[in-house]
């Protein structure tokens, strides 16, 4: 048994006792709505959930209302890309479990109504995940009835938790087509070739008068656009020309109509997303439409914060205005802190890539892919601990600066990417289970005490290991029928999907709940600055950072080990840190020296020590 291990077990007792405290105790007394929306978006701990693979609370919504076989209704539990069963009375049944892992607010994908199978013949899946809309405004029936989704909003109010919706912008389903071009497979047309005055390219027929061009993005302008076939001749079968909700959303006047991205130059913002239906994001109409969208849920179910899809994949124009129109419009109905943050996918550690779209979109927070990739690469154990030091001290790069990166949500995997233990393995071939297990604890304790908003990945709690991104890393946590699922085994327990996995007593969930309450307890862990201290830059070893009660300055410092050996060194710290009490794995009691103290950690072990 490993060091890391009998670390855990040991606090096992404590983990129970927070997890009894947080179902049972304060929290689970109801507290005041407004004491939930008040707290500040860097105070949360968030779960990231897909409700279709959660928990099935209601077996009679699982094909969604519709009948005949799975390429209509979309429901097949023995298949990875098909409807599996879960939904949001599922969801609203589980709180407390994950309240019970300090949880304080949900993510949930994308829960609107969505055409329930896509695809060329032969590659069909089905909208289970909840990208593929048709409905902007009302809940997918085979997750469930917007009765359904008032009632989890309220019982995680109830909680004191958060509900924040996954949204898109950028693209509808699939419902446009272009004449003498098969599905998914039109090649993008650009600008240049395909301007929007012509139909059919440079060479012909003059149309949509009076349109200036793309560079100039007024509201005036896009206005003046009264023909779609720029490029492509638009197509929509008989069958769905009204199936789009608002009604709007019909006109394919309001789409870029230019064929699919290959998400490298222009197309990467005005292409259709693998055949979604790309919205023409600059067209004042789109605009106001989908701020009269959001806000509307925000009226009719008071949820507390939403994470933007594809944000990188509209015009900035766009969420400059979006962004502050949704907080002024939360702001007006009681909700002062209403979080926004959005989605820039990227598997390179490069804080500029994200920290642009702060600038450039005006985009309040977005999700941190540097942090995900430095976290794999580092605790997953395939590099060295500068890359640490680059990915945090570009933090000025986001608008805001340090302030921003703190309360940007941090995460270790999620449901395009793969998880986290995925990545350990893949970077550790032949490590023990044991290892595999401190590696992923060792990455969890570095997610919930440094900078970020710790955002968990559904089922990383459990042990799950999936075997690729996507579909492969998206399994069922209420008992699998899915073969490629259940047949992966799971770190810190001896069970696989097929069972249903809410064990309070794995040894990831009490390290999380162990965490979590520190976190809760501790304000620098929430809000306070982060300074490096110390990284090992030729081998893996120790990292070490410190972070500052905002209110009284005081000093607690993290420290981790990323290599299989035991480490010792001394660490800078600020010279009154003269003593220090352990919150988590052990300290030295007091510095060695004014400004200096010994750190000594297993291997794989981790320390948060609070100056005295």
């Amino acid at each position: 048994m490993g060091s890391s291990t009998k670390r855990i077990i040991a606090g096992l007792a404590l983990g129970a006792a927070v997890a009894g405290f947080l179902v049972n105790g304060a929290r689970a007394q109801g507290p005041a709505l407004g004491d939930v929306r008040n707290r500040l978006p860097e105070d949360e701990v968030i779960y990231f959930v897909l409700p279709d693979r959660f928990e099935n609370g209601d077996a009679s919504n699982d094909r969604g209302g519709l009948g005949g076989d799975r390429l209509l209704h979309g429901y097949d539990p023995a298949a990875k890309g098909y409807f599996h069963g879960g939904d949001l009375k599922g969801l609203t049944k589980r709180l407390g479990y994950l309240q019970g892992m300090g949880i304080t607010a949900v993510w949930l994908t994308p829960i609107f109504k969505n055409k329930a199978i896509q695809g060329p013949k032969g590659q069909e899946s089905a909208g289970y995940h909840g990208y593929w809309i048709t409905d902007f405004t009302t809940v997918d029936p085979h997750l469930g009835t917007d009765a359904d989704f008032k009632a989890l909003v309220d019982a995680a109010h109830a909680r004191g938790m958060k509900v924040y919706m996954d949204i898109i912008a950028n693209h509808t389903a699939d419902v446009i087509q272009f004449k003498g071009c098969p599905i998914q497979a039109c090649k993008y047309r650009s600008l240049a070739d395909y301007p929007y005055q012509r139909r059919g390219g440079v060479k012909g027929k003059p149309i949509n008068p009076g349109f200036l061009g793309d560079a100039d993005k007024s509201a005036a302008n896009f206005a003046r656009l009264t023909n779609p076939n720029f490029a492509y001749e638009v197509e929509i079968p008989a069958a769905e020309k009204s199936i789009k909700v608002p009604a709007w959303l019909n006109d394919p006047i309001y789409y870029h109509n230019r064929g699919n991205s290959d998400f490298r130059a222009e197309d990467s913002t005005y292409g259709d997303f693998s055949g979604l239906d790309d919205l023409a994001t600059e067209h004042p109409r789109v605009v106001q439409g989908m701020i009269d969208i959001y806000a509307g849920w925000i009226d009719r179910f008071g949820i507390d914060g939403f994470r933007v899809d594809t944000q990188r994949h509209v015009n900035p124009e766009f969420w400059a205005v979006f962004a502050p129109a949704i907080i002024a419009h939360a702001k007006k109905r009681g909700i002062p802190n209403f979080t926004i943050f959005g989605e820039n996918f990227t598997d390179k550690m490069d804080p500029g890539f994200t920290a642009v779209r702060t600038r450039d979109d005006k985009m309040p927070n977005v999700l941190d892919f540097p942090f995900a990739r430095a976290m794999q690469d580092t605790a997953g154990g395939k590099n060295k601990l500068d890359e640490l030091l680059d990915l945090f001290g570009k933090d000025p790069l986001y608008e805001g600066g340090e302030r921003t990166a703190r309360s940007n949500p941090t995460f270790l995997g999620n449901h395009d990417m793969g998880r986290f233990a995925q990545f350990v393995r893949r970077n550790n071939p032949g490590a023990s289970a044991a290892e595999l297990q401190a590696r992923v604890e060792l990455g969890h304790a570095m997610l919930l005490t440094l900078r970020g908003v710790p955002t968990i990945y559904y089922g990383d709690e459990q042990g799950f290991i999936s075997d690729g991104g996507d579909q492969e890393a998206r399994e069922d946590m209420f008992g699998s029928k899915t073969a490629i699922y259940n047949d992966n085994v799971l770190l810190g327990t001896s069970a696989t999907t097929a069972t249903p996995r809410f064990d309070v007593a794995h040894p990831t969930y009490r390290l999380i709940a162990e965490l979590a309450r520190v976190r809760a307890a501790t304000p620098a862990l929430r809000r306070g600055t982060q300074v490096s201290r110390y990284a090992e830059l030729d081998s893996p070893g120790l990292f070490a950072a410190s972070r500052f009660d905002p209110a009284t300055g005081r000093e607690v410092l993290l420290a981790f080990n990323t290599s299989d050996k035991p480490v010792s060194r001394n660490v800078a710290v600020e010279i009154r840190s003269s003593a220090f009490s352990a919150l988590a794995g052990q300290c030295s009691p007091k510095a060695i020296a004014p400004g200096s103290v010994s750190v000594s950690l297993p291997p794989f072990g981790f320390a948060v020590c609070a100056a005295r």
